[in-house]
Parts: C-alpha cells; sequence; structure tokens
C-alpha cells in the first residue's frame, strides 16, 4: 500500500467511528426512557420520572373476575361514566378477562368493541366466551408491546383500565391511540389513586393526577374531566388538543 493514502485511510476511519458514536449518543438522548436498578415490582425503566411495573400474567385473570371488585370499584358507574352511545366503536386496551369488554359491549349494540390485549392467553378466553354466549359485537387483536394495532380514525372511544402503568413503551403506544382516535373520540383512563394511601394497591400500580396529565399532554391529549365518584380509581377522560 502507497504510504501516502495512510493518512487518508486513518483520517476516514476515525470519521467513521466520529459519526457511530454520534449515532449512538443521538439515540440515546432521543429516548423517552431511562434505565436504574428496579425497585420491588418495577422494572427498573423510567417514563418521564416514573418507574413502569411488571405486568399482570394470565394467571391473574381470576383476579380480575373476583366477585368483591363490584363493590369495591363501582364498576358499574365507571361504565356509565363512559357515556357510551349504541354506535360506538370502542378499543379496551389491556382487556385481560374481558371483564369490562363485555360490559362495555352491551351498550353499544350497534357498534363494535375491539379487545386487544398483548398476552394470547388472555385472548383466548376473550375467544371462549365469545363463543359460549355468541357475541357478536366483540373482536379480538393481539397488540404488540408498542401499538395497539389498531386502525387510524377508527374507534371513537378508547378504554385503559388499571393497565397505563405496565406498558413497556407508553409514548409509542399512546401515540398511536392518537392516531386511532376519530376526531372529537376520547380516551378514558382508569388508574389507581396515587393521591390516596388508603387505596390497597401497590406504590407501582397506582397513578396520580399529576403524572397522567403530563403523560398524555406529551401526545397530544388534553385532559377534559377526572370524575371522582369511583371508590379507589381515577376516572380520566382525555381529548386532542
Amino acid at each position: 500500500m502507497p504510504l501516502r493514502l495512510l493518512p487518508l485511510l486513518l483520517c476516514l476511519a476515525v470519521c467513521t467511528s466520529c459519526t457511530a458514536q454520534q449515532d449512538q449518543s443521538s439515540n440515546k438522548e432521543s429516548s423517552p426512557y431511562t434505565f436504574k436498578t428496579p425497585s420491588p415490582d418495577g422494572t427498573g425503566k423510567y417514563y418521564m420520572g416514573r418507574e413502569i411495573s411488571y405486568v399482570m400474567g394470565h394467571l391473574a385473570a381470576d383476579w380480575l373476575e373476583r366477585p368483591e371488585r363490584e363493590r369495591e370499584e363501582n364498576v358499574s358507574q365507571a361504565i356509565e361514566n363512559m357515556d357510551i352511545q349504541p354506535d360506538e366503536r370502542i378499543a379496551d386496551i389491556g382487556a385481560g378477562s374481558g371483564y369490562y369488554t363485555f360490559r362495555m359491549a352491551r351498550e353499544a349494540p350497534q357498534g363494535k368493541v375491539f379487545a386487544v390485549d398483548l398476552q394470547p392467553e388472555m385472548l383466548a378466553l376473550l375467544q371462549q366466551r365469545i363463543d359460549r354466549e355468541d357475541i357478536g359485537n366483540v373482536a379480538l387483536i393481539r397488540g404488540s408491546e408498542s401499538s395497539p394495532n389498531l386502525d387510524t380514525n377508527s374507534v371513537d372511544l378508547v378504554t385503559m383500565v388499571d393497565v397505563y402503568h405496565e406498558l413497556s413503551y407508553p409514548r409509542e403506544m399512546m401515540q398511536d391511540i392518537v392516531s386511532a382516535l376519530r376526531p372529537g373520540g376520547r380516551f378514558v383512563l382508569l388508574e389507581y389513586r396515587m393521591e390516596d394511601p388508603t387505596v390497597p394497591i401497590k406504590r407501582l400500580h397506582k397513578m396520580s393526577e399529576e403524572q397522567a396529565v403530563r403523560e398524555m399532554e406529551a401526545v397530544g391529549l388534553r385532559l377534559r374531566e377526572n370524575v371522582g365518584n369511583l371508590p379507589w380509581q381515577h376516572f380520566m377522560v382525555f381529548e386532542k388538543e
């Protein structure tokens, strides 16, 4: 190799290394997530100062269907708060065993409820009930960690009941949800109240209104109201800005 080419090759190598380092630094800076040592029940992954909790697995389906849930959470009141119209298209994100899904479906007989869940075991439970009761207005969607896999401008109402705090990629998930909402659509978020120490739920499975508003504003959602008539949960209604 001619000696006169060595300086040029060295220069190219240095430039390539610098570019790679700049790209890695840029990707790191652009991520909305940070990582620390996990706390109990936590993942060690943080979003806007909040540690993301572990996901409740399908083995906890019985807890979702516990007989005392209506008394503890006043689910009937929560459904009433949603003001569901008979022909609305609704997405229940993290539908789980369908405790809310099928109740919402009864309120929208001419509409449709999309039950979105990441776990195939949960979707199998939902399908069993759909088949058993011949329910025609519930459709199942396998979501991913970062997307509900809903079509753009396809739903009037999106709900998340005690699910949001577990999302591994809340920014990406919510961006896709905002895209899926039709003009005038609303996002209803139920989370156990962080502000109330008497709510018998682990800390990482609670959220404050202040934190929820901060995270929703980051994706273009504005708090319309927080209905304060549930025993343990915030009932927050958000709209597109």
